[in-house]
């Protein structure tokens, strides 16, 4: 059993177990239950943004603890004043340390769009998705069947909820896309063994059909490549441990953003030389 199979299967028992404490008609009263969705795709697309969905993350199976002590409503404040198009929140507690707490504390304190990022192998964890402030969810090609994933797509967008789809090849594009989805997000990081390659964005990026929002995860350190993967088509990244590592996140996020900006200024005004 690989990392993403454990992870999986711990899923499904806690899934099992939160349907007991905390019922499908107890969710659907949360104050955020009925509250419009805020559109990740459209905030990905606009140009005043950097395309970053910025990641809170305590800890993870490959790394161990990153922060564990992060200050939820300063780091996606920060996220935010920083330029960050959208927020990523890691909502599992068993490997990544997170908690549907750290996406309500974001959705007090901003006005964007929250991703929940957890393993959503199940209808209730959509449900749950929505009474806790999150505007997209996360679907992973490697983790489900691929019909799964297209019922599961389906059931998001019912609730208004906007649809993440990760995948690591052209043979998880090609079985799990389908018309529900509203962006596909390249991993560059392999969940069966956390061997990260930011070549797998560049080899897969001709493969998604055109005019559909894509975005780069997981091992982004560089500005200058973010300039590298919009020239590949890519319009938008998911950071977090680049970010992390640092003890005030939002301050690296920051500094990150403002050197992006710069670069991107001088592709444009012709001052730096295309790749």
């Amino acid at each position: 059993m690989n990392i993403l199979d454990e992870i999986i299967a711990t899923k499904y028992k806690e899934v099992a177990e939160r349907k007991e404490l905390y019922p499908v008609k107890l969710l659907e009263k949360s104050l955020y239950f009925e509250t419009p969705c805020i559109s990740l795709e459209r905030y990905l697309l606009r140009p005043d943004k950097s395309g970053i969905i910025a990641e809170i993350k305590r800890k993870s199976p490959s790394r161990g603890d990153i922060n564990p002590y992060v200050s939820v409503e300063r780091t996606s404040i920060g996220y935010m004043q920083a330029g960050a198009s959208a927020l990523s929140i890691l909502t599992d507690g068993t490997y990544f340390g997170g908690k549907n707490e750290d996406l309500m504390t974001a959705r007090k304190y901003n006005y964007c769009p929250i991703l929940r990022k957890d393993f959503t192998v199940d209808e209730y964890q959509i449900v749950e998705a929505k009474s806790i402030g999150a505007d997209a969810i996360l679907l992973i090609a490697a983790a489900l069947e691929p019909e799964r994933l297209k019922e599961l797509a389906a059931f998001a967008r019912s609730f208004g909820l906007e649809v993440l789809l990760e995948v690591r090849d052209k043979e998880e594009l090609d079985a799990a896309l389908s018309e529900n989805v509203n962006v596909v997000g390249v991993n560059n990081r392999n969940l069966k063994d956390f061997v990260t390659d930011i070549n797998a964005s560049f080899e897969l990026a001709h493969h998604i059909p055109s005019g559909m929002t894509k975005i780069s995860e997981s091992g982004i350190s560089q500005p200058k490549t973010l300039l590298e993967l919009r020239q590949a088509g890519f319009n938008g990244f998911l950071i977090g441990e680049n970010f992390m590592y640092n003890s005030r996140p939002e301050r690296a996020a920051s500094d990150f953003i403002r050197e992006y900006r710069q670069l991107r200024d001088k592709l444009e005004a012709g001052e730096l030389v295309r790749s």
